[in-house]
């Protein structure tokens, strides 16, 4: 049996490509939509059995050294359904169901598919559903979740707000509003429930998730909670010290004395003006990095002390 050939998928299918397929064959092929089809019921069977194997990475491992008639006779149908979690598949789909069960002595491979298989002897499953398009008291098949990606700025990032989403074209395009929580990072998704795909079969939509990207921002760079900022500094300022206007993500101007001989790319931490670490939690730090301000041209002033200061090993 060629697993791989069952699900539609090349020996190199990721784990998440693998579960796609899947999901479309369990859908394609399940008895509450062929309505007594032995074919349609047998590659449904053969899904499973495909999934159980592919899904699991040791499985999936020993499948592929050894090849399907060699896999078979080490692995009985028992062992190929122990521990493989078809539940969460159709849990997706808005189907409750119960679990698959070893005929003979009725041992369970894995209780949550309790109602769902039972192996009778080495002849094939029976399939038992608790409701698939709303029948047996289940529920009706969920839409596909929808991703959409979200860019968002450091200063939201700070502050938090709300965003408005459009999801369809033109003026009678459909428009979600959605909050940013303060803190959040790149890479994080918000849910909008019910805002995903439809259906197939007249159930619940799916969910939208917004992937967050938050956008590069010209002046100052994020390390966890904490900013980073570089700041220019005039050379009399670095030898002698002095006060520097540092400006805020906020927009505010923070006056900060500047040791003398301070050196190159040395940092100066300004508590409590980084980023939140949550829409309550405290805000990290704002770190200057300071950077040597070289003037682009010299008056001819300029040039004669910086002669001097030189000839004095300056």
């Amino acid at each position: 049996m060629d697993y791989y050939k069952i699900l539609g998928v090349d020996k190199t299918a990721s784990p998440n490509d693998i579960k796609k397929a899947y999901r479309k064959q369990a859908l394609k092929y399940h008895p509450d939509r062929t309505k007594g089809d032995k074919k349609a019921e047998e590659k449904f069977k053969q899904a499973n059995e495909a999934y159980a194997v592919l899904s699991d990475p040791e499985k999936r491992k020993q499948y592929d050294t050894f090849g399907s008639e060699t896999f078979q006779q080490r692995y009985s149908q028992e062992d190929i359904f122990r521990g493989a979690d078809l539940g969460s598949i159709f849990r997706e789909f808005g189907i409750n169901i119960g679990g698959f069960s070893q005929g003979g002595g009725r041992t369970r491979a894995n209780p949550a598919f309790e109602t769902f298989f039972s192996q009778q002897g080495h002849g094939g499953q029976t399939f038992h559903t608790q409701g698939f398009g709303g029948r047996g008291g289940g529920q009706a098949v969920k839409g596909e979740d929808a991703t959409l990606a979200l860019a968002i700025t450091l200063s939201d990032v700070l502050h938090g707000g709300e965003k408005t989403i459009a999801l369809g074209r033109g003026p009678a395009g459909d428009r979600v509003s959605v909050k940013i929580p303060a803190g959040i990072e790149s890479g994080k998704k918000l849910r909008i429930p019910g805002r995903g795909g439809p259906s197939p079969l007249g159930g619940p939509p799916g969910d939208l998730y917004l992937l967050l990207n938050v956008q590069p921002h010209p002046d100052f760079a994020r390390e966890g909670n904490d900013l980073i900022r570089e700041q220019p500094i005039p050379f009399s300022a670095a030898a002698l010290g002095g006060t520097i206007a540092v400006p805020t993500l906020e927009g505010k101007t923070l006056n900060v004395k500047v040791p003398a001989g301070i050196q190159p790319q040395s940092k100066l931490r300004l508590k409590g003006h980084g980023l939140p670490s949550g829409p309550h939690g405290p805000r990290g730090d704002l770190l200057v990095r300071f950077v040597s301000q070289v003037p682009p041209q010299l008056t001819s002033e300029q040039q004669e002390l910086i002669e001097r200061l030189k000839s004095l090993g300056l």
